[in-house]
This record gives C-alpha cells, sequence and structure tokens, in this order.
C-alpha cells in the first residue's frame, strides 16, 4: 500500500505541475529568459536537464495518442482540433490532452485514497479503475458539452445576422464590407466567427473559401445553405434578395425546431401524471384480484 500512495503522490506532483505551468504566476520565467528579447543571436537557457517544456515534450505525444484512443472507445468520432476550433479554446489538441491526462492523474489519486480508506477491496478497486477514467471523460463530455451549445447558439442566432447581412447588401454594401460590419457590431457567437472570417479575408483568402472554412468547423445545416447562397456573390446581382430569403427559410427552421422541443417538453409531462395514475390504480385492482383467489383456494 505505501508503494502505491508514493505512486499516487508523483501522478499527483506531475498532474498538478501540468495544471499550474498554464498560469503565469507559477511558472515565473528564469532571468535568462527575460534578458532574451534584449540580445535576439542569444540561445534559449536551460535550466536544468529536465525543464517543464521538456517535460511537456515528453508527456505531449503520449497524451495525445492516448486520449484519442480512449475517446475512440466510448464513440468520440469528432475530430478534437475541430471541436477546440469551433469553441475558439486557446488550447491546442496536445495541451488539451496533457490537461486531461494531469485531470486523470488526479482522479487516480481520489481512487487510491479512497481504496486506502478501509472500504472493502472490490470498492477499492473500482475506485482506483474508475477515478482516472471518470476525470478524462468529465473533460471530454465539458467540451462535447461547449461544442453542441456552440452549434445551438449559432443556430439560433443565424436567422438574424443573415437578415443584417441582407440588409447591408440591399444597402449597397460589397459583401466583405458587409462582414467585416457585422463581425464588428456583434456580441454573439456568430460574430467571433465572422471575426475570423473577416481576418482571413484580410489575410488574402478569398470570400468564399472563408466562409466555407466556418461552414466546415461549425458544422449546421443552417449555416451550409447561406454559405452556399453567399458563394453566388460573383454571379448574380441580386444577392441580398437571395440572403433575405434565406434568412426566412432559417427562421422557419427555427420556429419548427422550437415547437417541437415545447411540444417534446409537453408530452414529458404526461410520464410521472401517467405513472402516478396507473400505480395507485393497480394496487387497488389488485387487492380484490388477491381476495378472489384466497376465495377459490379455500373452496
Amino acid at each position: 500500500m505505501s508503494r502505491v500512495l508514493i505512486g499516487a503522490g508523483l501522478l499527483l506532483w506531475l498532474g498538478a505541475t501540468l495544471i499550474f505551468t498554464g498560469f503565469r504566476w507559477f511558472s515565473r520565467p528564469s532571468l535568462a529568459e527575460r534578458l532574451r528579447p534584449f540580445h535576439p543571436g542569444a540561445e534559449r537557457a536551460r535550466d536544468g536537464l529536465v525543464s517543464v517544456e521538456s517535460l511537456k515534450d515528453v508527456i505531449g505525444p503520449l497524451a495525445k495518442a492516448t486520449g484519442d484512443r480512449v475517446a475512440g472507445i466510448f464513440g468520440v468520432s469528432e475530430q478534437l482540433e475541430l471541436r477546440l476550433r469551433r469553441v475558439h479554446s486557446s488550447l491546442d489538441v496536445t495541451g488539451f490532452r496533457t490537461r486531461q491526462l494531469a485531470w486523470s492523474g488526479v482522479g487516480l489519486l481520489g481512487g487510491v485514497l479512497v481504496a486506502a480508506a478501509g472500504v472493502p477491496l472490490a470498492v477499492g478497486l473500482i475506485g482506483v479503475g474508475a477515478g482516472p477514467l471518470l476525470a478524462f471523460l468529465l473533460v471530454e463530455q465539458r467540451l462535447a458539452a461547449a461544442s453542441e451549445g456552440w452549434q445551438r447558439t449559432v443556430g439560433q442566432e443565424l436567422p438574424v445576422v443573415s437578415e443584417q447581412m441582407a440588409m447591408l447588401l440591399n444597402a449597397g454594401y460589397s459583401l466583405g464590407a458587409a462582414i467585416s460590419r457585422v463581425a464588428a457590431r456583434g456580441q454573439g457567437c456568430c460574430a467571433q466567427d465572422l471575426r475570423v472570417v473577416a481576418n482571413r479575408i484580410r489575410q488574402g483568402v478569398g470570400e468564399g473559401p472563408a466562409l466555407r472554412e466556418w461552414a466546415e468547423v461549425v458544422r449546421i445545416d443552417g449555416l451550409d445553405r447561406l454559405v452556399a447562397v453567399l458563394a453566388l456573390n460573383r454571379e448574380t446581382s441580386d444577392l441580398g434578395r437571395l440572403v433575405s430569403t434565406e434568412a426566412r427559410q432559417s427562421r422557419r427552421d427555427l420556429q419548427r425546431r422550437t415547437t417541437e422541443i415545447l411540444e417534446r417538453r409537453a408530452q414529458q409531462v404526461w410520464v410521472p401524471v401517467t405513472v402516478a395514475t396507473l400505480v395507485p390504480g393497480v394496487i387497488l385492482l389488485a387487492v380484490p384480484f388477491l381476495a378472489a383467489l384466497r376465495l377459490f383456494a379455500n373452496a
């Protein structure tokens, strides 16, 4: 048991180090690192044989490969890089998997502490095995919920954004100017995505490819249709009317989905009512039925 506690302590130290290195107050740069900007030809100084950066370089690929395999086992098929780009996360794939591995180490420590608390052996083994897995899945589920919430919010904002772009196009704005204006004046998820699109256009990417990149990241049907309409910018002179038509269609789709959700919730209300009605009825029917069985048995 002492070896197990020592191993759990080492994993806790490793996980805490990897987590705290993301905070500026913890990972204070050395004097050589602070002087390095003033001497461009200087090489990066190393404080020792093993540093935090070298530790990340070793653990990062292992965490990425292990995390992708475990996520695939539990049915996560969408690429992690795509989900991180969708929610505008500051982490890359390796950084996310490394943080996930660190939390798994914390979960393993919790399982070991439960096992060392004097619980039965079966419960302790389950805790040691389920602790890291539960921590891994909680981090994965948090990202999945954020990704689905972003898709849902974009779908809800899409009719308004489409109408704004249609008004600007009808007022004489070009497609690039309309995208930039909606991105600058908006505050929602669509506005954040359109800021990325506007930056890509300023970097030299065409308007059509930049919009298609946005649609490939978000992956909702309404956005695919809107991007397909906006791609006709150079082929039609009545783009504003087409975008207005697509905005009305998006609003009808959103209204239909909202109606479906309301009807589904209304049906769910009847589930506890039905159970509360059937259980007393079954009891009332069972009492005379059992009495009749006893009467025929005594006869």
